[in-house]
């Protein structure tokens, strides 16, 4: 590009951040598959590249969308969402303290609970629903790290982000947001004060269930985010040039696919909210909902296509609905093309805080009516 027009979210996605090679004129980026990058005869890089393991054209490709669709000073992708938060979680020293939510991502509460026992760190869950939770565990002076997950897993909660910032950064803390299930397409949480956005690139990101990636995104390149970068450059916790690049193209139909599935959820979600074998849908798109008016405020483009229901009855009464369904596929992830069913409860094992009768859906990009007539069959034999 030869001008400084700024692009819209759509225009940026779909060009690839407008990307010609120069040398051929492909409008695909190619995969890079070479570890390491030749030097000139003043042994100068010739490009930007040097080594593999601190990260290739490929992941560069995707860092760079991912740091202008964010409004970010820099992106850092990982092999791993889980992978991503562990180096956030690295740069914590003994004696600090982290806060963090009693609804997230399990794989991600245990691996903070792990590392916050192992490491002496000190670790406060609070209650995502109640504002002034977070207020009481932070510890000024001490807390280190305010970690947010909205809309939350698998509960789908709502959590005001600029109000966490503000009470963050009155700590002296940098708040975090895992914004997973609202990607920037929705949700720019940097601009709503956060310090670090964290997205599990699997999901919507590359939206096509074949890629294993995480994504930070910082609001400012200082000394925090220098620290991270060295920790993924240390332990090589990057994906390949392959899965880089299947992420970028997952990317360019992201505006796409987070549309219609949030159009097909709110139109599930409206279908199911009064049905006699259903207890509660939990979706913030359901002006019922009692984080929808911050989740109106914030998801700017859609709710979104994650929801769970309560299912009237016990576990058997929700894994008997599970196993009627014909379109749903019973399996963990989200945010991909297909629609997904998963008893979350059975997922997490004994340990779970999770309902019994919850049953997360990951809304696709099917045909609204087949996913409801699915649901309704279903539910007819319970």
């Amino acid at each position: 590009m030869t001008s400084n027009r700024k692009l819209r979210p759509e225009t940026l996605l779909a060009q690839a951040a407008h990307f010609i090679d120069r040398t051929t004129g492909a409008v695909v980026p190619p995969v890079h598959t070479s570890v390491t990058f030749a030097r000139d005869q003043n042994y100068e890089p010739i490009g930007d590249a040097i080594y593999a393991r601190y990260g290739g054209p490929n992941c560069v490709d995707v860092e760079n969308i991912l740091t202008t669709l964010d409004g970010g000073a820099g992106a850092q992708l990982f092999s791993s969402g889980l992978a991503a938060m562990a180096a956030l979680w690295e740069t914590v020293a003994t004696g600090q303290h982290i806060v963090a939510p009693n609804v997230m991502y399990f794989g991600a509460q245990q691996w903070l609970q792990r590392i916050c026992a192992r490491r002496g760190i000190g670790l406060t869950i609070y209650d995502a629903t109640d504002p002034s939770s977070l207020e009481r565990a932070i510890r000024p002076g001490q807390t280190v790290v305010v970690w947010v997950e909205t809309p939350s897993n698998p509960t789908w909660d709502i959590t005001d982000i600029a109000a966490a910032a503000r009470l963050a950064h009155k700590a002296g803390a940098i708040l975090g947001v895992d914004s997973t299930a609202a990607p920037p397409v929705t949700t720019r949480a940097l601009d709503l004060g956060a310090d670090i956005v964290f997205y599990s690139a699997t999901k919507y990101l590359n939206g096509h269930s074949d890629v294993l990636a995480g994504m930070l995104v910082t609001r400012q390149d200082n000394e925090l985010w220098a620290e991270i970068k060295d920790i993924r450059k240390l332990s090589g916790a990057l994906p390949g040039p392959f899965e880089a690049s299947l992420l970028l193209r997952g990317l360019r139909t992201l505006s796409l696919r987070y549309a219609r599935a949030s159009d097909n959820a709110l139109r599930f979600a409206r279908h199911f909210s009064n049905h006699p074998k259903i207890e509660t849908v939990l979706y913030p798109g359901l002006e019922t909902h009692p984080g929808h008016d911050i989740a109106r405020r914030q998801m700017t483009g859609g709710f979104g296509g994650m929801m769970s229901v309560l299912v009237r009855g016990d576990e058997q009464a929700a894994l008997g609905v599970v196993k009627r369904l014909e379109l749903f596929i019973p399996a963990t992830s989200l945010g991909g093309v297909e629609s997904l069913v998963e008893h979350r409860r059975t997922i997490e094992g004994p340990d779970s805080g999770v309902a019994p009768n919850l049953l997360r859906f990951s809304i696709g990009i099917e045909a609204a009516e087949d996913l409801i007539e699915d649901l309704d069959l279903a539910l007819e034999g319970v």
